[in-house]
């Protein structure tokens, strides 16, 4: 090859590598560059030194197939406020775009939206609305576009009252094909049960409530299953309680029944839970160990099984705190062998934590 030509290939080799580096959507967002193994773990806020909103909790997140996430939560004056609306950014660890609202249908409290990425790349943002839980109705966007726009709201089964689909964590896709989401009803006692879609999110069929185990759970506060399959139709839940533990309930049909809930030996200071699956059926948990029902939401801790939940021999503190300290509610994803967490932090901002399952057993 020519001295020429090799300049020209150099020049070319450079000129691709500053245009991936550099890439655009169509609206003009950067496309950031996956961050590298060696750089994790890594926290950052995603909000901003100066978030737009007095209060935010409840967050949620996808990972995108351009190496971008999404996050989202709800945000306003105060929880069950009316001007408590759905915010949003995109992208990725020092790199966030300014957070938005994009959800507020009427002038009444917005709660829990949970991010849905499905397997054809459709972004789904379930979310609730209503003045208290009892009267949650659940409602729906979506994106084509890796959430640059979102379609119009519309309610998930017109209709309802006390909310359907998901409520706190992600739905899951079922080796058959199947969308399950783990739901829970608050009027009239506590109610856990299931949300089935057989045809990519259009309807939705729920399961009755599920039966509990024994006496010791009757009239307790059960609610915000998050839900993992171990093999073909082998499907579980953790669920939140106000028993200063996390319950549990099993299914071998695809979740369409259940077990009877049982108690764990996994604390629980009556706040959300989330879990995720890496290779080799070892499972990851978000979690708050204090054992006192509405007990401290801190330490934050993930928690690694490689028994299918059964015992947690790894758990590596992101956040510390004490007291009232709040680190709670997290949203919880995974791809190989990374871990993704977006999490509560005070009530003020919503943090953002990634590391590798090295990071979280050394």
């Amino acid at each position: 090859m020519k001295k020429n030509d090799c300049l020209i290939l150099l020049l070319l080799i450079f000129a691709l590598s500053n245009c991936n580096r550099n890439a655009k959507t169509k609206n003009g967002n950067t496309i950031h560059q996956p961050i590298e193994l060696d750089s994790l773990p890594i926290k950052d806020f995603v909000a901003g030194p100066n978030p737009p909103f007095k209060e935010c909790h409840a967050s949620t997140l996808v990972k995108l197939k351009d190496n971008n996430f999404l996050v989202a939560w709800f945000a306003g004056e105060k929880e069950k406020n009316n001007n408590v609306g759905i915010w949003m950014v995109k992208g990725k660890p020092h790199h966030w775009s300014a957070p938005k609202q994009v959800a507020k249908i009427r002038n009444d409290a917005h709660w829990n939206p949970v991010l849905f990425q499905s397997p054809d790349g459709k972004i789904f943002l379930f979310f609730k609305v209503g003045k208290e839980i009892e009267h949650w109705e659940t409602w729906v966007k979506t994106s084509n576009d890796n959430g640059d726009s979102w379609s119009d709201a519309q309610e998930l089964v017109k209709g309802d009252k006390g909310g359907r689909g998901p409520v706190r964590s992600k739905p899951i896709v079922l080796s058959n094909g199947s969308w399950l989401a783990g739901a829970s009803h608050e009027y009239h006692g506590y109610h856990v049960f299931t949300d089935r879609s057989e045809d990519n999110g259009k309807t939705w069929k729920a399961t009755p409530y599920l039966q509990l185990a024994d006496t010791s759970l009757l009239k307790k506060e059960l609610i915000q299953p998050t839900l993992w399959e171990s093999k073909p139709g082998y499907v579980h839940m953790l669920i939140r309680s106000e028993l200063g533990i996390i319950c549990r309930s099993d299914s071998k049909d695809y979740g369409k029944t259940w077990a009877p809930i049982y108690k764990t030996s996994l604390p629980n200071p009556n706040s959300g839970v989330d879990i995720t699956q890496l290779a080799g059926n070892i499972l990851i948990l978000a979690y708050n160990p204090d054992n006192r029902n509405d007990g401290d939401r801190a330490p934050l801790l993930l928690g690694v099984s490689y028994d299918n939940g059964i015992t947690w021999p790894h758990n590596l503190s992101i956040e510390k705190g004490k007291g009232d300290d709040e680190f709670s509610y997290p949203g919880l994803i995974s791809f190989g062998d990374t871990v993704a967490v977006c999490y509560t932090w005070q009530r003020k901002n919503i943090a953002f934590w990634m590391g590798t399952k090295k990071d979280l057993i050394k």
